[in-house]
């Protein structure tokens, strides 16, 4: 070996024993680690940020549980049962000048899970991507429809007088705001008034998107405090604007007169008395005892007891046999508040009603899911991972839905 070959040889060891150059770290981007610095940690941040992404929201929407502290809904007793009577799914649904078969829109219509329920029995229970009967999905803004239902329960049960009561007098920290002056009734029907545009323009964050950064990202606020010191844009009662604002004020109160937790609540007034067969769990936008409950968007459920939600709703409130919620309530809930739009439809009490038919819907962002059709005894649930502003992708799954609810599997 030549002298060269040793000097190479030696050179090399020392590079190979020296410490490692630092790599650089993950950063934030600019619009979260602007403003209060916060304690999540920096690749978790990230993540929250990005579970949105069409490359990562399959997996991100059915582990929720891995991203956020979380909160449990407590299911307990013998679970609701319903008869299996597994078909084929021969139907088909036409959309764009194209007729495809039911098996098609699974994939076309980005499907992490489907069931679907012909008068009280499943004919399709269908698990896609890595999910299972196990897997608890989320289900984004169908926890409106959830919250909703507690507020029924929670005028049953006398702690709340009257839904033409003024939020105020169960919240006092809202006077001043843009909710002086609003009434239950009106916040259950997303006709508050107040100044919220729910859109998520993240490069250029308005309040929305602001408050979903603070509170859900980043936990340095609470997402039901920007109530505190929101605006009035239109007079209560008179426009209907879709804002989860105003199901977080909603959230609030059931804690509020209920004196304990929105899960506490949940599992006591629907969560047991459903019948489910799994432990549900909302995503808090903090730590135990300054997090509160995700209620506009954050409950988190397996696709039967998604099922036994629909089912009970169906059955006017019942739920094997027991009274879950008034008859009353839940006609109420599924009429909408104002006229229908042809294409669109109408909402109820946080429930979107269907154009030129008798069926409504719990709807989650990005494709989530529990279609009632009391017309022809049918609930679907479609847990999805449509890629972000798809609209599309939304027609197609109205169209899958309709010939779904129509379709009359064989005996």
């Amino acid at each position: 070996m030549t002298f060269a070959h040793r000097i190479a040889l030696l050179s090399l060891a020392g590079t190979l024993l020296m410490p490692l150059a630092a790599h650089a770290q993950q950063q934030l981007p600019t619009q979260i680690a602007s403003g209060a610095k916060s304690e999540v940690p920096v690749a978790t941040q990230v993540m929250r940020w990005r579970m949105n992404d069409a490359d990562v929201n399959s997996f991100a929407f059915r582990n929720m549980d891995q991203l956020f502290t979380t909160r449990t809904v407590s299911h307990s007793g013998a679970p609701w049962t319903f008869p299996k009577v597994e078909r084929a799914m021969d139907f088909t649904y036409a959309f764009g000048g194209k007729t495809f078969t039911a098996d098609q829109a699974l994939e076309r219509t980005y499907t992490n899970a489907l069931l679907i329920m012909k008068d009280g029995r499943i004919v399709t229970e269908i698990y896609r991507n890595g999910s299972n009967e196990r897997t608890r999905f989320m289900g984004w803004s169908m926890t409106k429809s959830i919250t909703s239902t507690l507020i029924g329960a929670a005028m049953a049960d006398g702690l709340i007088a009257s839904l033409d009561d003024p939020i105020t007098r169960y919240l006092p920290e809202l006077k001043g705001s843009g909710y002086d002056g609003v009434t239950i009734l009106q916040i259950l029907q997303m006709r508050s008034g107040v100044d919220y545009e729910e859109r998520y323009d993240f490069d250029n964050p308005g309040i929305a998107a602001a408050n979903h950064i603070n509170a859900l990202v980043k936990n340095v606020v609470r997402f039901a405090d920007a109530a505190r010191t929101i605006k009035r844009k239109s007079k209560p009662g008179d426009v209907f604007a879709y804002k989860t604002i105003d199901t977080a004020v909603l959230g609030w109160l059931i804690e509020r007169v209920s004196g304990g937790s929105v899960a506490a609540y949940t599992a006591r007034k629907l969560w047991e008395p459903l019948g489910t067969e799994a432990d549900g769990f909302y995503i808090m936008d903090g730590q135990p005892g300054t997090g509160r409950e995700f209620s506009g968007a954050g409950f988190n459920a397996t696709l039967r007891d998604w099922a036994r939600f629909g089912q009970m709703t169906l059955d006017n409130g019942m739920a094997n046999g027991k009274r879950v919620v008034s008859a009353e309530w839940v006609k109420k809930a599924q009429l909408s508040a104002g006229p229908e739009d042809d294409k669109t439809g109408g909402y109820g009490y946080q429930w979107w009603t269907m154009p030129n038919s008798p069926a409504y819907s719990a709807i989650g962002l990005q494709g989530q899911f529990v279609f009632i059709d009391p017309a022809t005894r049918t609930v679907v649930v479609k847990l999805s991972y449509f890629p972000p502003l798809e609209n599309d992708v939304e027609s197609e799954t109205a169209a899958f839905l309709a010939a779904a609810s129509a379709w009359q599997p064989a005996p």
